[in-house]
C-alpha cells in the first residue's frame, strides 16, 4: 500500500504538519491501496511562500521561456501513458477507454497553453487605437500572481491541466490542492515538475481534504486568485472566501444539462449520442445530458432503443479491455446515487430501465444504467443534479415546449440539440440558456473552444484564450508617443 505522507512545496518532498490520515480506495476491489497524511494550515503558509517567492522570476522568463516547460509536462504524460491510465482505472473506477481520453486530453491541454504563452509574448505592448494626437496607449498582460487550485475526482487529470497549465502560462504560480478521492494519478504533476526541473516554488501541491487544506488555502491572504471546480454547496464557500479578500474567483459547478431530439432526428442515431451524453464515465461527469427531452412522436421508439442499448453496458472490471462502465468512484457517490432512486420510488417514477433490477458484480461501487420515463418537472431527480448514471425523459409536443423546459433549471453547464436539420438545431442552441451546446454530436471538449456555464453552473470560464484571461490582469500605459 502507497503511503503519501509527503507534500510537494518549493521543489522538494517535505513532511505533512497534518496529523489526520485518509484513505484512499480502490472502488472496483472495495479496498484501501493507499493513504494520504493531510496537510494542515501551516503546510499551505510553506506552500503560498514558496510561491509568492518564484514568481516574479516566472513571469521575468516571458511566455517564450514559460512555454518549454508546458511542452515538457504534455511529453512526460505521454510517455507514461499506459501507467496513468492504469493508475487512474484503479482509484477511480473508469474504465481504460475513459482513462484514456482523461489522459490524452490533458496532453493536448498543455500543448495548446504553450502555444498560448507564446502568443501572449508576441502581443505584449500591442497599441491601442485611438482617437487622440501624440499619445500613446500600449496593452500588457500581466500574470494574476499566486493562484490557489482546488479540483474534482472525476477526470483528474483533464481538470487540472484545465488550471494548471493556463495559469503556468500567464506566469502565475501555483498551490495546487488535488481531490483526496483521487490522488494518486495527480502525484504524478509534482513528480513530472521535478523531472522537468521547473523551477522551485512554481508548482506546489498539498494533499488533504476541504477541512485540512481546502479551508485555509481558500482562505489564505496571499492567494491572489481561486479557481475551483465541484459542487455548487462548496463552490459557496469558495467564492466567500474569495469575497473577504477581495480576489478573483472562476468557478466551474454543477449542471443538469438537457439533451433535445427534435421531432426530425433519426432515432437510433440519437439514441447512440444520448447514451454518450448520460452513461460515460458512470455518469460521474458536470456537463452529462441527464434530461431528455424528447418529441412524442419519437418518444416510444427512442425509449425502446435506449433500452436495448442499457442492457447490452458490460459492467466489471475497469481495467478490462470489455469494461464499457465501471464501479462509481467511491462508496459514498454510490449511496449518494442510492438515495436518488429511493425518492424515485417514493415519487412513483416509471422506469424504462430500473438499476435496482440489474444483476451486478459480485463486488465494485456499482450502480447500474437507470432511464425513467414521463419524469414531471417538479421531481427532485428533475431538477437536482444526481451525478450517477441516471437519465430522466419526458416528451414534448414542440420545439418551443423543448427549448422552454431545457431553460428551466438552475444550471447552464452545457447542452446537445439532436436534429435531422443541422441549421434548425443551430438556431435551437442559440436559444438555449448554456455554455456548450452540442449539435448532432455529444461531450466534445476542445482546448481551444471556452469551458464553462451560465447561472448556477459558474462563474468565468476555462480553455482556450478565456482560460488564459482568467489569470490575466490589464495593464495599459499612456502617455506622449
Amino acid at each position: 500500500m502507497q503511503h503519501l505522507t509527503k507534500q510537494f512545496i518549493d521543489n522538494h518532498w517535505v513532511e505533512s504538519q497534518g496529523q489526520r490520515r485518509l484513505a484512499v480506495t480502490d472502488p472496483y476491489h472495495q479496498r484501501q491501496i493507499a493513504e494520504v497524511t493531510t496537510g494542515d494550515p501551516a503546510d499551505v503558509d510553506a506552500a503560498v511562500t514558496a510561491a509568492r517567492r518564484s514568481q516574479s522570476a516566472w513571469q521575468a522568463l516571458g511566455g517564450d521561456g514559460r512555454a518549454p516547460y508546458l511542452e515538457a509536462f504534455a511529453t512526460h504524460l505521454e510517455q507514461r501513458r499506459e501507467s496513468l491510465m492504469r493508475l487512474s482505472s484503479t482509484n477511480n473506477g473508469k474504465a481504460l477507454a475513459e482513462a484514456a481520453i482523461d489522459l490524452d486530453d490533458a496532453i493536448a491541454c498543455y500543448r495548446y497553453y504553450a502555444g498560448q504563452a507564446r502568443a501572449l509574448e508576441a502581443r505584449q505592448g500591442r497599441l491601442v487605437e485611438h482617437g487622440m494626437e501624440g499619445v500613446s496607449a500600449r496593452t500588457y498582460e500581466d500574470p494574476a500572481g499566486v493562484v490557489g487550485l482546488i479540483t474534482p475526482w472525476n477526470f483528474p487529470l483533464v481538470t487540472s491541466a484545465w488550471k494548471i497549465a493556463p495559469a503556468l502560462a500567464a506566469g502565475c504560480t501555483v498551490v495546487f490542492k488535488p481531490s483526496e478521492v483521487t490522488p494518486l494519478p495527480e502525484q504524478a504533476l509534482a513528480e513530472i515538475a521535478e523531472a522537468i526541473d521547473l523551477p522551485a516554488g512554481v508548482l506546489n501541491l498539498v494533499h488533504g481534504d476541504g477541512e485540512g487544506i481546502g479551508a485555509p488555502l481558500t482562505a489564505h491572504p496571499g492567494i491572489d486568485k481561486l479557481s475551483f471546480t465541484g459542487s455548487n454547496a462548496v463552490g459557496a464557500k469558495v467564492m466567500r472566501a474569495a469575497a473577504e479578500g477581495i480576489r478573483g474567483v472562476s468557478l466551474e459547478l454543477g449542471g443538469k444539462s438537457p439533451i433535445l431530439v427534435l421531432d426530425d432526428a433519426e432515432v437510433e442515431q440519437a439514441a447512440d449520442w444520448v447514451m454518450a451524453g448520460i452513461y460515460f464515465n458512470s455518469g460521474q461527469i458536470c456537463s452529462a445530458t441527464s434530461r431528455l427531452l424528447v418529441h412524442h412522436s419519437l418518444a416510444d421508439a427512442l425509449y425502446d432503443a435506449l433500452g436495448r442499448r442499457i442492457d447490452a453496458i458490460r459492467l466489471g472490471d475497469p481495467l478490462a479491455d470489455d469494461t464499457d462502465m465501471g464501479p462509481m468512484t467511491s462508496a459514498r457517490q454510490r449511496q449518494s446515487v442510492e438515495d436518488y432512486l429511493a425518492i424515485a420510488a417514493e415519487e412513483g417514477l416509471v422506469a424504462v430501465r430500473d438499476a435496482r433490477h440489474r444483476t451486478l458484480p459480485k463486488q465494485g461501487e456499482f450502480i447500474a444504467p437507470t432511464l425513467f420515463r414521463d419524469v414531471p418537472t417538479s421531481s427532485r431527480l428533475w431538477r437536482e443534479e444526481i451525478f450517477g448514471p441516471v437519465l430522466c425523459a419526458r416528451s414534448v409536443a414542440s420545439e418551443a415546449e423543448a427549448i422552454e423546459l431545457a431553460n428551466d433549471s438552475d444550471f447552464g453547464l452545457a447542452a446537445t440539440v439532436i436534429s435531422g436539420d443541422t441549421e434548425r438545431a443551430r438556431r435551437v442552441g442559440r436559444a438555449l440558456r448554456a455554455g456548450s451546446i452540442w449539435v448532432n454530436s455529444e461531450q466534445l471538449v476542445m482546448p481551444e473552444a471556452g469551458w464553462g456555464g451560465f447561472k448556477h453552473s459558474g462563474i468565468g470560464r476555462e480553455l482556450g484564450p478565456w482560460g488564459l484571461a482568467a489569470y490575466l490582469e490589464v495593464k495599459h500605459l499612456i502617455g506622449p508617443e
